[in-house]
Order: structure tokens, then sequence, then C-alpha cells
């Protein structure tokens, strides 16, 4: 048999076959998170967030050309970008697995021996298994079908794993060592997709000296393994990022001491570095020195793959529309490669969460670009604590952190922790819950897609064997039909996680040198990354994409364990016979089980809410407005439908948790495509980076309330009057008063019609509120002076998902026109309530774009929604459905009000996802009553009821009521039944009454026995 046709064959099989189903699952549009603005940064050739991504940009622009033109299209043919890195990916994890195998037979990497058919089966087998296993894990899966940097990454490191094999086979050869050029380039060449190549390192310093050394010894090994880990440290930090360090203090002397211009440093230093590489290469041949001739090509090659970050500084010098940090000197490129805006989290010595502050100290310098010269914008500080601990793993004392670790931990409110709590927290939550859980969502089988955070209910992994699920979560034998049919409910009963430690245990027992290699690989793409990212928890999304370097370490004995238990067979029966059992087997276990799981799952054809969703906050806006926004979920799509598609480009979209940054500020200044800059007069000078980062607020006791424009000119002024002294010496702006007002130019409110239509005479004479903070960032300086420049000249908007401290205390003048609130200087008086102030419709605009104007994702046509897809209903059914239905009424437009219901009905999906929505459905199912849509209030009324019952049932089974999400739950069906009640009588559906008052007897003792 010929060993290399067929092992070409199949590798590019198995790719075929996973690229052509990702192909066939890939979301047709951007999806949520990064994706969008990934795909607007790649499609423009733009600057993305902190650390960057520019070869994935480079290489996804390159598939954007594919859609001829559609601006529709390109996003789907960037996923498909990520579709045909992920197929290659499998290709090479083919071929490692078959080289791997193939070594076990023969003793050693040599071709030139030829396999027996029996063995060849065996080997093809397992490349097969473990290829195709690997292609349909949740994980791989996820990153393959949107456009994201981690199909990418993958690639990268199944093409330097794969590459060292090849090297292993051909080491004594002439030349053999440009495969190890190869590997410095892709390693260099990665950096610009993402840094988790790089920890492939180690395992390759493994095989280099198991390969080269005349004799393996333990000593051998753990030298091998120091000298990877410091070649990754020096390419981590050395190449990454003190060489930019070194460049940038290089230019910091050549032009603040030397006189000369920006970059000339650079220059100098990129000279000295080329020229040092160029002459060590030089005295390495003239000396012969292999080892420090081929260290220093592959550094050169590194360099030279890292280069690719020219584009940053490239583009960001144009200015584009998308210019995250602006990174256009060398100083700022610094801080973005550092991702200094993301903090830094301890690893080796730390704080404990409810350590006191104990003293500050100057740590360096943080240096910005001026008009001729570098100049301190601010400085570093290090901060003592009072009580400090090697290994901090529960450091955070942000938000909910503290509460959270004093829960998991089981800490009273006053306790201190402990060493033993910081050990807890690491195995218990850093490794078992961020790693271990998703390593067996892999191989094992997953609960549903619903984020856990230690709830029983949510995220965790399952089997699919009800004893040992039932023992772990609880509640396995009482499942409501929600969860029964949960498409992301996948239980693979241990099967592929078998295959995998038999291969393993398998591997380590034939060729333990291998083994190793492998086992380091999973290592330090798995619990390595535990140790390096050191997590704090509530992390804003699950985290396992992080990990799937790991999962493709163990996807390589997924295959092995092909040949383990061919290995078992032979005792039985004929070699080539128990290759073949074993190969089928192992396609049923592994590929054929994770596929048949995971495919309804991951297939994301039929969605699109993420763009429609960003569509809508537009459509909700009237021309040329600027529409604030806060999250990623808010932000990335909307760059995503503007910059791609070019739909609504007169609006401006403004990030707040963006626009505290003084780059982003100075950028709001400019036009951008159809959208004005906007009416921001500040200074740059006045907002620069070191220049009012924040104003604190200290009340001065000021009486009434004070003109806006008045409290800008006491923040942003540069007279001493206006500053109070810290105790460093220090003059520092404040606000003075929380108390702020707007007088109102009415004809400019009816010039702009600002206000609908018959709500003239609710226009104010001065808007008035309470400032929501204890600060002024440049964001809300930004709001303040649009608020006293813009003066009605353009709309404001909100979206309906920013958080309500963000609106400055505007709360009360703003008015619903759906997805987005738009800021009237109106008093309706009837939008104060006791929880705070609900916004004011604008029912007739609201109707309209309803009808008209509003897309729904196919959310009821698709055959899966993720969770970041129908956490939205709830938004849906009761603020945009709901409530403009009872507004309609409310007016006698019974009519419309049957519209909108019916609108909903058509357009939402035909199941219930999560215990909030039943109440949320709850104006909804009232107006389908009076406008007499009986039969779809009873049908959405029934499915609620029926949800409620199922998951009450299985929250007060076992153990789960008492873990705080069932009690959440609970209380928000027991609502909802009281809700329902009141429906249910009003409108006299006996059917409906029925089911209510069942539920009331079934579930009594939680109201008191009734």
């Amino acid at each position: 048999m010929n060993y290399n046709k067929i092992n070409n064959l199949l590798g590019w099989a198995c790719a075929i076959i996973a690229t052509l189903a990702y192909v066939l699952t890939a979301e047709r549009t951007a999806s949520w998170w990064d994706c969008g603005e990934f795909i607007a940064s790649a499609y423009k050739m733009q600057i993305v967030h902190q650390p960057g991504a520019p070869l994935f940009l480079m290489i996804q622009n390159l598939f954007s050309n594919l859609a001829l033109g559609d601006k529709m299209q390109i996003a789907f043919w960037m996923n498909i970008g990520s579709a045909v890195c992920s197929g290659l990916t499998i290709l090479f994890l083919f071929w490692s697995i078959t080289a791997l195998g193939r070594k076990i037979f023969l003793g050693k990497a040599d071709l030139s021996v030829p396999l027996n058919e029996s063995d060849v089966i065996r080997v093809m087998g397992a490349g097969v298994v473990g290829a195709l296993a690997y292609a349909f894990t949740d994980t791989f899966w996820f990153s393959a079908v949107e456009s994201e940097v981690y199909a990418m990454s993958s690639l990268c490191t199944a093409v330097v794993f794969w590459a060292i094999l090849k090297w292993e086979v051909r080491a004594d050869e002439q030349g053999a060592d440009r495969w190890l050029i190869l590997i410095a380039y892709v390693m260099g060449l990665s950096i610009g997709v993402h840094l988790l190549n790089l920890l492939v390192i180690p395992a390759i310093a493994l095989v280099i000296y198991v390969r080269r050394a005349k004799e393996v010894t333990t000593k051998g090994v753990v030298k091998s393994l120091l000298i990877g880990v410091i070649v990754l440290a020096l390419i981590l930090w050395g190449v990454i990022q003190y060489l930019i360090k070194f460049a940038a203090f290089a230019d910091l002397f050549f032009v603040n001491t030397l006189g000369l211009g920006f970059g000339s440093g650079v220059t100098f230093f990129a000279l000295l570095v080329v020229g040092g590489l160029v002459y060590g290469i030089w005295y390495s041949i003239k000396k012969v020195k292999p080892i420090l001739n081929i260290a220093l090509i592959s550094l050169g090659f590194v360099i030279f793959g890292y280069s690719s970050f020219a584009m940053i500084l490239i583009r960001a010098k144009a200015n584009p529309t998308l210019n995250n940090s602006d990174p256009d000197n060398v100083f700022s490129f610094l801080s973005y490669l550092n991702r200094e805006q993301y903090g830094d989290e301890p690893l080796f010595k730390g704080r404990f969460f409810d350590a006191k502050l104990t003293d500050i100290s100057e740590s360096g310098k943080i240096y910005r670009k001026d008009k001729d010269k570098y100049v301190v914008a601010k400085t570093k500080t290090d901060y003592k604590y009072d009580r400090e601990t090697l290994f901090p793993r529960i450091y955070s004392e942000k938000g909910d952190h503290p509460a959270f670790y004093r829960q998991y931990l089981g800490l009273g409110p006053n306790e201190q922790p402990t060493f033993a709590d910081n050990l807890k927290f690491f195995f218990g939550y850093q490794i078992g819950h961020m790693y271990g859980r998703y390593f067996m969502w892999n191989f094992a089988g997953r609960q549903n897609d619903v984020q856990g955070h230690g709830s029983v209910l949510e995220g965790n992994w399952i089997s699919g064997i009800k004893p040992i699920d039932n023992a772990l979560i609880g509640g396995q034998y009482d499942l409501p039909t929600s969860e029964k049919e949960n498409p992301a409910r996948n239980t693979y009963f241990f099967l592929p996680l078998l295959l995998g430690l038999v291969g393993a245990y398998w591997h380590f027992g034939k060729n333990q040198r291998d083994a190793g290699v492998v086992f380091l690989l999973f290592f330090f793409t798995g619990l390595a990354i535990v140790l390096y990212l050191n997590q704090s928890p509530l992390q804003p999304r699950e985290r396992d994409y992080a990990y799937a370097g790991s999962f493709y370490a163990f996807s390589i004995w997924v295959g092995l364990g092909v040949l383990a238990i061919a290995d078992f067979l032979t005792k039985k029966v004929s070699a080539k016979t128990a290759g073949m059992v074993a190969t089928v087997v192992g396609l049923f276990a592994g590929p054929v089980l994770l596929a048949s799981q995971n495919w309804d799952d991951h297939d994301r054809s039929h969605k699109f809410l993420a763009r429609d969703m960003a569509r809508n906050y537009l459509e909700s806006c009237a021309p040329n407005a600027i529409l604030f926004s806060y999250g990623d979920n808010d932000t990335y799509p909307l760059w995503y439908v503007q910059e791609v598609e070019g739909f609504r480009t007169d609006v401006r979209v403004v990030n707040l948790s963006l626009l505290s940054s003084d780059w982003y500020m100075r950028q709001m200044l400019e036009k951008v495509n159809d959208a004005d800059a906007l009416p921001i007069d500040i200074d740059p000078e006045k907002f620069k980076d070191g220049v009012r980062d924040v104003i604190y607020y200290q009340d001065f006791q000021i009486p009434g309330h004070i003109e806006v424009r008045d409290l800008l000119d006491v923040m942003l002024s540069d007279n001493a009057q206006n500053k109070v002294q810290l105790q460093g010496g220090e003059w520092v702006n404040l606000l003075p008063t929380k108390n702020m007002k707007l007088t109102v130019d009415k004809n400019a409110v009816l010039a702009n019609k600002v206000v609908p239509k018959g709500w003239e005479d609710a226009i104010v004479d001065t808007m008035e509120w309470t400032y929501s903070m204890n600060y002024v960032s440049r964001a809300e300086l930004s709001i303040m002076a649009m608020l006293a420049n813009n003066n009605w000249k353009r709309p404001i908007y909100f979206t309906s998902t920013t958080p309500e401290v963000n609106y400055i205390g505007l709360d009360k003048y703003l008015v619903s026109e759906g997805f987005a609130m738009r800021l009237m200087p109106i008093n309706t008086g009837s939008n104060e309530s006791e929880e705070g102030f609900a916004p004011v419709t604008d029912v007739d605009g609201v109707y309209n774009t309803i009808i008209n104007k509003y897309k729904w994702g196919n959310m009821s046509g698709s055959s899966y929604l993720d969770p970041d897809s129908y956490r939205y209903i709830s938004l849906y059914v009761s603020s945009i459905f709901g409530e403009t239905a009872q507004n309609l009424l409310h007016e006698g437009k019974k009519e419309e009000a049957r519209k909108v219901v019916v609108n909903a009905y058509e357009n939402m999906p035909k199941r219930t996802f999560q215990m909030s929505e039943p109440m949320s459905y709850v104006l909804l199912v009232d107006a389908m009553y009076k406008t007499g849509e009986s039969a779809k209030a009873k049908e959405i009324a029934l499915r609620n009821l029926t949800f409620i019952g199922e998951n009450m049932r299985y929250y007060t089974s076992n153990k789960l009521l008492t873990n705080l999400g069932s009690e959440r739950n609970v209380r928000l069906g027991l609502m909802g039944l009281q809700r329902y009640k009141m429906i249910a009588d009003e409108s006299k559906d006996p059917d409906v009454q029925k089911a209510v008052d069942g539920l009331m007897k079934e579930f009594g003792y939680f109201f008191g026995g009734q």
C-alpha cells in the first residue's frame, strides 16, 4: 500500500468533510461579541481592540473579496475564512496523528521503512477518528463558523506541531533545519493572530532534544523544558514587548535629547537590530557555530513574522473610522501591545480581595506624543496592602467579586481569607470550573449553553448517564421538556473521553517520549493558560475558546485510542480485522457521536439577530442622530452594519465605555462616513492623556441647580481659583454639585422637530436633574458638552440596553422610540414611579417602526438560538410589543394594537427559553385577548404555564431548590403564576384558568398554603 498517497488523500478528505460541515453551519452575517468589530476592521483595514490581530485582518480582507462586491455577503465570506482555516487545522491534525502512530509501529521516524497493510489501516483509522473527533468538538466548532481569531490561531498551532514532526523525520538530512526556520516564521506570523500558538514552544524544545541527544536523560529533559520556557518568555516579553519598549525609549532620547524628529530613534534602533542580526549570522557562519546560526536565523524570522504589526502603525496614521487606541506613535503602540487599557492580573505576589491599601509609590512614567516631543502624561503606581500572598488567586475587589469569593469559599461577612482559601479557589474554580468544565464539555457532554457561574442549572458538564449526572447536579430524573429538547444539551456518555484516556495510557506505554511531547502540548495550552490568566470570577462570557489547543492535544490521544483498541483486539482476531473494527468503533464513539449531538446547536445558518438588532437600533433613530451605546454586543454589530453594509451611516455611534479615553473622544471631533462630528467645543489640549482623566465630585453646598455650561467652565478651567489642592500638592478640577440644569430654547426644539406632533405643550423651559455618579470621566464630560452646544440640532439617543447610570441622571427626559430612547425636553408627568423613571413612549413612532422597519433576526424560523440572542426576547415581547400594544389600546387604536400583537406572534419563537420570559409576555398576552386574538393568547399562555410548571417541579426536586439560581427562578415562576391568574380571570379563558388554578394548587405551599 502506498502510505504517502493514502495519508495525503485521507488527510484532505477529513479536511474537506470538516470544511463542508463548517460552511453549511456558518453564520451568514456577523455574530455577537468581537466578530462585528473584526469584520468591519478587516473590510476597511482598521484597528481592532488591544493587542490587535493584523495578520488575521489582512487575510480576512482577502476572503472579503470573494463576495464580489456584494456587501451583504462580506461577513459570510469572512466566516468562510474561519471555516477554511479550521478545515486546514483538521488536515494537519490528521497528519500529526498518523506521524505519531507510524512511529509507534516502526520505533523511529523513518519514512523509508514501509508499514504493512494492517498497520496502515490502524494508523489511518487513528488519524481519521482523532481529526474528525476534534472537528466536531463543541469549542472548536464554535470558533470555526464565525470571523474570530481562534480558528486561524488553531491553524498556526497545528502547522507548527506538524512541522516539528516533519523535522524529526528529516533531522539527519542536509538542510533539515529549514523546518525549524519555518516554525519560527509561523510563530512570528501567529503573533499577528493570537499569542496562544507560542505555547507550543516547550513541546518543540523537547522534540528537538530527544531527536538530537545521543542519550536521553532526566536531566536533559528538564534542561530542554527550561530552555523551551525561556524561549517562550523571550518571545512573549522580549520580542513582543521589550523590543518595542527599547525602540520607544530610543525614540524618546533622539527626540527629547537630540532634538531629532519623531521616529528617528525607532529607525536607528531597527537598523541596530537588523545590523546585529546580520552580523551575528555572519559571525556564526564564519566561526562555524551551527546552534548560534539557527538561533539567530530563527529569531530573525520571528521578528520578520511579527512585522505584520506594521499594519497597525500604518493604518493608525491614516486615521480610519475604527482606530482603537490610535497607536500612531511608538509609545501609544507600546501601550496597545501591552493591553494597558485592560489592566494586569497579579501572578506571583499580590493582595487578598479584602486587603486594605497601606502605601502608594511611583513605579514608572507614561509618555504621550505632543507637538514636538514626548512628555510625561502620568505616572504608573505600585500599591502596597496590609495582607498580601504568594500565588494570589482571590485578589479582585471589583464589583461583585468579593461577594462571589465569600460565597464560593463559604466565608462570613468579616472573615478573612487564608492561603488555603486561595488554593481552594485555584483548584476548584480556576482549574475545575474554568478549565475542567470546558474540557468535559468537549469529551463528556454539556448540560446547556447558558453561561455558568456555579449554579447547578447552567453550563455544567454532563455525560448522559443519569445516575452520574444526578449525583453531580441533581434533577436528572425530573427534567422539564425545555431541557430534554434543548439543542445545546449534548451527551457523549464519556465515550470520546474514554477513547482519549485509553489512547493516552497506551501511548505512554508504547512511546513515552512522544507521549510526553503530546502531554506538554496538552499542559501548556491548557493548565498553563489557567496559571497565566489568573481569571477573576463572573467573566462576561465563557472562555473555553482559550483552551482549544489543549483539546487539540487530547484529540491526538482520541485518535491513538483506535490503535489501543486494535492492539487489544489483535489477541482475538487478525491485525487487519482488528484495525477495521477499532476504526469503526472509534468513528461511532468519536466523530459520529459528536457530530450528531453538536450539529443542531452549532448550526448558525439561520441566525441573523446580531445584525438585525443593530439595524433596529439605527432604525429607531432620526436622521443625523447621535446614538450612545455601551457594551460589546451593543456596539460591535452597529460598527459592522455601518462600516460594511453601509446602513444608516448618518447616525454617529458613540460607545460610552470607550468615550472615557482621550483618543476616542478626540476621534469624536471628526466627521466619519455621513455622520458629522459631535458638537463638542472642548479644546483637545484640555482632555489629552493625563489631563482630566477623571474629575471627582465634591459637594460645595451650592444652592439650586447650576447650568451645565457653567459647570463645564469650572471643570475645564485652568485657573487655580476653580481648582482644589490635594495633599500631594497637585491642583485638580472638581465637580462642585450634582444638581444640573439646561435652559431650553423652545424655538430650536420646535424648529428641529425634537418632539412628536401634539407634544408641543409638554416642552419645559428648563431641564433639571441630579447627576448620577460621583465622578466625571471624559464620557460624561462629552455628554455635558453636547447638551450645552447642540441646542437640539441633532437628535440624541441611548440604546435601550445602556445601563441607567450612564444616562447621567437624564432618565425622566428620555422617550422610548423603540430600541433607543431619545432625549427630549418634555414633562408629561407620567413617567415617574416608585422605582425611578420609566421612559415615556412615542407610541405612533414605535408602531410605525415595528410594522414597517424592524426585523427580528429570523428568531421564529431558527431551529436554534443561543443565549446571547434569546435573552433579548423579554425586551422584545414586553417593552417593544407588549407596551406598544397596551399604549395603542389606551389611545383607542385597537386595530393598530392587533397588528402589533400579530407581528409579535409571527416573529417571536414558539418556545420558552428561560423563567424570566413568561412574566415578560404578560402585557402582550393581555393585549391579544383585548384585540380579539384569543387563540394566540391562549397558545402563548398555556405554553408559558406548562414551562413554569415543569421547571418548578425540576427546581423543587433533589438538591436543586437550595441553589441560588433555583431560588431566583422559583420567585419568577410564582410571580408569573400570579400575573397569569389575573389575566385568566379577566379574560375568562377556561383553559388558562384551569391551568393556572392547577399550578397554584400544586405549588400553594409557596403562597402560604393557598
